[in-house]
């Protein structure tokens, strides 16, 4: 192990109370060294619009800059309308153009799905990695993470409270870590084209 390996997380929620959030700061508040996972917000990003691909504004020169200088990203959702929330699609499309200059590219990732009700927001999970494969990003496939009943599983302070959710936030996450390190290993070992 060793390397410092910094992890971006992409919350696709706004909202200050939001549940998918709070899942969010229980991983990071779980993470060890070599591990740095850090949010990265995406709220300000603008919609995205080819025109400005040349040129882009800064909230989108910023975002792309910070994903690039990642080893690894950690996706949090919630569900809508049994897709990802535009806010984190228009996130994705930010960083994977223009053509040929995605920031996504190769840098292995993982999603958790975060809802208050039972399902656990199973079809945005599914949507986003079907985007994460068209993007050469390696997913962690198991442990799957769909965090259903949400809303009961943290006190007024945000802090998680629900032991068979730790448990499995817990085994994500080092599953997590060993996709991240295993992935980085064989991508230095990989013959260059």
């Amino acid at each position: 192990m060793g390397h410092n390996r910094k992890v971006a997380v992409l919350v696709g929620s706004l909202r200050k109370a939001s549940l998918t959030r709070k899942v969010a700061n229980a991983v990071i508040a779980m993470a060890a060294s070599p591990f740095t996972f850090e949010i990265v917000e995406i709220g300000d990003l603008p919609p995205y619009n080819e025109d400005w691909e040349s040129e882009p504004p800064a909230a989108v020169r910023a975002f792309r800059q910070h994903i690039a200088a990642c080893d690894a990203v950690l996706f949090c959702t919630p569900e809508y309308n049994r897709s990802v929330p535009g806010l984190l699609k228009n996130a994705i499309d930010v960083g994977s153009r223009p053509y040929g200059k995605s920031v996504w590219s190769r840098k292995p990732g993982a999603v958790i799905s975060v809802s208050p009700g039972a399902i656990g927001g199973f079809g945005a999970n599914h949507h986003l990695r079907q985007s994460m494969v068209f993007l050469d990003v390696p997913m962690l496939q198991q442990p799957e993470a769909y965090v259903g009943g949400a809303a009961k599983l943290f006190d007024e302070s945000g802090k998680l409270i629900n032991d068979s959710t730790r448990e499995l936030l817990q085994k994500f996450l080092g599953a997590f870590t060993h996709w991240i390190e295993r992935t980085a290993m064989a991508e230095a070992s990989a013959p260059r084209a």
